[in-house]
């Protein structure tokens, strides 16, 4: 029964896996997608791609079995957007590639201790750290796209923060200004170019300002982000010099970037000194010390 079953599941798992190979390379795109994509590539960003379609409907049966709670839902919906997953299937995907390795890695598993002639109850054990495995991995990837993403849009904003100055200052309005900031910076800073084309086309759709810099700010998750919709607000709120604000905002975010710069370049000698002692010094005390070790071995040998 138990080879059987292993068979039974692994065979499972390769049809799930030719399943969704083909409905991610061959299914065709859907004619509201081709649409977007021709009126405005920045449409498409909020319709469901082909690998949202497959995840959508590999999760649909693992949710009902494992249902997730709204809270919970909201947390990771956050948690995606911050590392630049915008799709409302998001949460959808990242659950499906979840409950999957939990599924998947606790089989092979098991499969490898099989053909190892291991005894039967390790394979609970090795199955159990799978499916742990399983659980934690893409999260562990989410958290680390996430804090990549961050320090890009946090390194590009200061950039930004220039030619916000220099548009501002050259007589457009806000709304102007960071549309063309967002088209200036495509090429050399996507992710900040994405998250700007998503504030014009929320502003273009009817949303007011205020609420899409602040959808703007809980995509990112970065303070320089959030001080700098604030300021934002409150000038067009009170109807001071945004120009001036911009540039003291500016200012004081260079300086921050060259802080950071600084400091980095400080702690490069501190993450330097662990495999110096652990790997460079030990070699050249062993190349400095062997020979008069050699020579005294031979000396207390001859006596």
């Amino acid at each position: 029964m138990l080879i059987l079953s292993i068979v039974t599941l692994t065979f499972i798992c390769i049809a799930l896996t030719v399943m969704s190979l083909y409905w991610f390379l061959a299914r065709p795109a859907s004619v509201v997608t081709a649409r977007l994509e021709s009126m405005d590539p920045s449409l498409a960003l909020i319709e469901n791609s082909p690998m949202t379609t497959m995840a959508e409907r590999v999760a649909e049966p693992l949710n009902r079995m494992v249902p997730l709670s709204a809270i919970e839902a909201a947390k990771l919906q956050k948690l995606l957007l911050q590392a630049g997953y915008a799709s409302h299937d998001a949460a959808m995907a990242f659950r499906a590639i979840q409950l999957t390795l939990m599924v998947a890695f606790p089989i092979l598993t098991a499969t490898i201790c099989f053909l190892m002639d291991r005894a039967p109850s390790t394979f609970i054990v090795w199955a159990g750290i799978g499916a742990a495995i399983g659980f934690y991995l893409p999260r562990y990837i989410l958290r680390k796209k996430i804090a990549g993403r961050q320090q890009r849009i946090r390194w590009a904003l200061a950039d930004a923060m220039d030619l916000m100055v220099i548009a501002v200052e050259a007589g457009l309005g806000l709304n102007a200004a960071l549309n063309r900031v967002g088209e200036e910076l495509g090429h050399t800073h996507a992710d900040l170019h994405r998250e700007l084309e998503l504030v014009n086309l929320e502003i273009r759709v009817g949303r007011s300002r205020e609420d899409a810099l602040r959808n703007f700010a809980e995509r990112t998750g970065v303070d320089d982000v959030r001080s700098f919709v604030a300021l934002l607000i409150q000038a067009d709120r009170y109807g001071s010099s945004i120009a001036k604000a911009v540039r003291v905002f500016a200012d004081s975010l260079r300086t921050q970037r060259r802080q950071r710069a600084e400091q980095a370049s400080q702690k490069a000698a501190l993450k330097l000194l662990i495999p110096l002692t652990g790997f460079l010094f030990p070699v050249i005390i062993l190349i400095i010390l062997a020979p008069a070790a050699l020579n005294l071995i031979d000396l207390f040998g001859s006596m």
